[in-house]
């Protein structure tokens, strides 16, 4: 299998990389690595360490995508409007991480553990969607509580990773904790920037995440529309809707960007057709592949945690599952995620595994 990466030198684009270099994907032919101009030439192999033969990187408008077999985008949704259709009609399944496709009728949005049945027969248009990084962990927390009875009600908040923002975000983040750790002694974590600053963004330079984001929260993360509703709001109760086959499934999200390095958190509340048991609950989740669950005497996840090894990043990790005092019917849970990893490179790279071993590949 010949593959391209599009977007190789981006944060997700690496962890592809990485991943391939790991084996996550047997049969690997060549693998071209596709970013901007300014990238041509460089050799990712030698600068990520990887245990895998690739190619240089090649310019995006220089690709030539005859000959590859699967093209994973991850370098943004204009990219991936412009060029996802042109790779696939060249013969190319493209599996893309963006938002571009997400919520169109003829594209099926995929989690393997969750829905593989929609790669049963190769997508009409040649495109398969990765979805939004917090709809993938959440999704896969959720699916094995419908043996419990049917959801009808979800209240997620999401507590989302700079790393969510790109390398420029992660830069960001950096420098703006740097500034403030070396201006006087205190005074910039007690008393934050001016009362004017906090109104809107700062005066020319509102930053990757809208505010300044080190030691401070964010509670929104893409534009509002009319309704106070942000862009990833809004990917939270669609694309579960979506996967889950539930488009009655009643979904409220607060979207919130924190300054963590990497790793998405979630605090979820769900609500079932009947009573249900958090000990139910425990044994069902403890039965799904992919999760690893923490019972009570056994502390909860959190996000440096779940970050800090490729076996601990490769899972779901929920935990605080317990019953709401006020509901018989509703549960709450504590679920967290490598955004980077589960949340993109690693569920791209289990479609095209999927995609591999169907039979009509």
């Amino acid at each position: 299998m010949d593959i391209a990466v599009i977007g190789a030198t981006g944060v997700v684009g690496k962890q592809c990389l990485e991943l391939l270099g790991s084996g996550a994907l047997p049969g690997l032919g060549r693998v071209v690595p596709v970013a901007s101009a300014g990238s041509a030439g460089r050799n990712l192999a030698v600068e990520y360490g990887l245990s895998l033969k690739i190619e240089d990187v090649v310019a995006l408008d220089d690709f030539d995508p005859s000959g590859i077999d699967l093209a994973i985008f991850s370098a943004g949704a204009p990219i991936s409007r412009e060029l996802g259709p042109v790779v696939a009609a060249a013969g190319a399944l493209v599996v893309d991480n963006s938002s571009a496709f997400r919520m169109e009728d003829d594209v099926p949005l995929v989690v393997p553990q969750v829905n593989p049945q929609t790669m049963a027969t190769r997508p009409a248009r040649g495109i398969v969607s990765v979805p939004n990084c917090s709809t993938i962990q959440l999704v896969r927390a959720l699916h094995p509580l419908r043996a419990l009875g049917g959801l009808e009600r979800l209240i997620v908040a999401t507590y989302q990773a700079a790393s969510g923002g790109g390398l420029r975000g992660l830069d960001e983040l950096a420098a703006t904790s740097r500034t403030i750790l070396d201006s006087e002694p205190s005074a910039g974590l007690l008393t934050g920037p001016p009362v004017s600053a906090t109104v809107g963004p700062p005066v020319g330079a509102p930053g990757r995440f809208g505010q300044p984001l080190a030691f401070s929260l964010v509670p929104e993360i893409g534009l509002r529309d009319d309704d106070g509703i942000s862009h990833e709001e809004h990917k939270l109760r669609r694309e579960p809707r979506k996967i889950l086959n539930l488009p009655e499934l009643r979904v409220a999200a607060t979207a919130v960007r924190v300054p963590v390095v990497n790793g998405h958190s979630e605090a979820v509340h769900v609500t079932f057709d009947g009573p249900v048991d958090a000990g139910d609950a425990l044994d069902v989740l403890r039965t799904a592949p992919g999760l690893r669950v923490y019972g009570a005497d056994e502390g909860y996840p959190m996000p440096r945690q779940v970050c800090a090894s490729p076996r601990s990043s490769a899972l779901v990790h929920v935990g605080r599952v317990r019953a709401d005092p006020d509901d018989p019917c509703s549960l709450l849970l504590w679920v967290v995620a490598d955004n980077l990893v589960v949340g993109a490179a690693l569920t791209a790279l289990e479609i095209a595994r999927l995609a591999a071993e169907a039979s009509w590949a």
